[in-house]
């Protein structure tokens, strides 16, 4: 809806778009435990959202002159194309490529994205970059004044952008699933919306010929499956299961194979990514018939990879519980001792579980304890911390 409207009224009246959006979600709120949903709630919001819109236009002097235009605009049904034949039409993804302008800082593109795309708030932001909600804050206003001052169209970027500009598209599409797979917060583990969505946005990039690259497949690949698995992520009640106990019969067949046509496809470029290494990674666990039979050496040669291409912590600690695998938890921990003091990692929960579980196996049960003990002061949703309970 913000996408649409903001095609509507033009990027400098983003946080127009978004009031007007809110505005018509308020209402919802107010007249549906009366009245009831609609058939169409999707339908309903979109009708409320364009006639708000057209009490903005009689408003707003700053639209004198553009009325007829933009109220064409409004008569078209969201996401019609209005771009060349072949060129990516879908008004979400526009919108994430006009959020990823040159003018935003890297860090700015990725967090006003996933705000005005995926529907983040700042505190969800700032826990999926591991940074400090405030800054979050303050860089999503300060983008969205850039934007304003460099009058930004909602537009695919000329070819000689595009590939800059791409990269931290992905980056957003793959944050975005990333929250989706396991939230930070809340009652659920997953967010099964937010997954589809990216993976939807993934596909339309890989379908694309201007955008068709092997790191947007490598990507499609990663996500397809991970996704293949959400179903085998929780149980009945809600609670956390583990990948080696999950029952991978139910596995979705057609999400891995989608996942292995998109691997295939990622193999057309001379460059290796992060989405390829893990895209990698994902494929050994989704081919192994059972937990037993998982190939974990060759599975700790793909983090070697990923740690080549794109260090990060995160992926030296998902190494490390690899390495611990193959060589025992003594040669896990001591992987882990080399970067649990990053600052990053202080508050991350799964640091700790982790080091907390390779203690366990080690034989030494209080510090197993007193770990599981500090992942309970981190953030981390309810089917989390209920797993961690249970551990301790």
């Amino acid at each position: 809806m913000v996408a649409w409207l903001t095609r509507a009224f033009g990027p400098a009246h983003l946080e127009l778009a978004e009031e007007v959006v809110q505005d018509a979600l308020v209402k919802a709120l107010l007249q549906w435990p009366h009245t009831g949903v609609p058939d169409n709630p999707a339908a309903w919001l979109m009708r409320v959202a364009r006639n708000g819109a057209l009490d903005v236009l009689r408003r707003h002097a700053s639209f004198s002159g553009r009325v007829g235009a933009i109220e064409s605009e409004l008569a078209r049904a969201p996401g019609a194309p209005s771009s060349p034949s072949g060129a990516i039409t879908d008004d979400e993804l526009r919108m994430v490529f006009m959020c990823c302008h040159p003018s935003l800082a890297p860090a700015a593109r990725v967090a006003l994205s996933l705000q005005v795309v995926g529907g983040f708030s700042a505190r969800e932001i700032a826990r999926a970059l591991l940074g400090p909600e405030p800054a979050v804050a303050q860089r999503l206003v300060r983008a969205k004044r850039a934007l304003r001052a460099a009058n930004v169209r909602l537009e695919m970027p000329p070819d000689a952008d595009l590939p800059a500009r791409l990269d931290s598209v992905l980056e957003v599409i793959y944050l975005m699933f990333n929250e989706g797979y396991a939230t930070h917060g809340g009652d659920d583990l997953i967010r099964d919306d937010l997954c589809r969505e990216a993976i939807r946005l993934g596909r339309a990039l890989a379908a694309s010929p201007r955008t068709a690259t092997p790191a947007a497949h490598a990507l499609v690949a990663l996500m397809a499956f991970q996704a293949a698995r959400l179903d085998t992520r929780v149980n009945e009640h809600g609670d956390l299961v583990r990948l080696e106990d999950q029952d991978r019969s139910k596995w979705d067949a057609r999400l891995i194979a989608l996942g292995y046509h998109h691997l295939a496809a990622s193999a057309e470029g001379r460059r290796m990514t992060a989405y390829h290494a893990q895209a990698a990674i994902a494929a050994l666990h989704a081919s192994a018939p059972s937990a037993a039979a998982t190939p974990w050496r060759d599975i700790l040669d793909g983090y070697d990879d990923l740690m080549a291409v794109a260090p990060s912590s995160i992926a030296a600690l998902n190494r490390a519980v690899a390495l611990s695998k193959v060589q025992g938890a003594a040669a896990g921990l001591a992987a882990l001792a080399a970067i649990e003091h990053a600052p990053e990692l202080a508050t991350y929960h799964l640091l700790w579980s982790v080091k907390a579980q390779l203690l366990d196996e080690a034989g030494d049960a209080a510090a197993a304890q007193a770990c599981y003990e500090r992942a309970l002061t981190c953030a981390c949703n309810e089917p989390e911390r209920r797993f961690l309970l249970s551990r301790l």
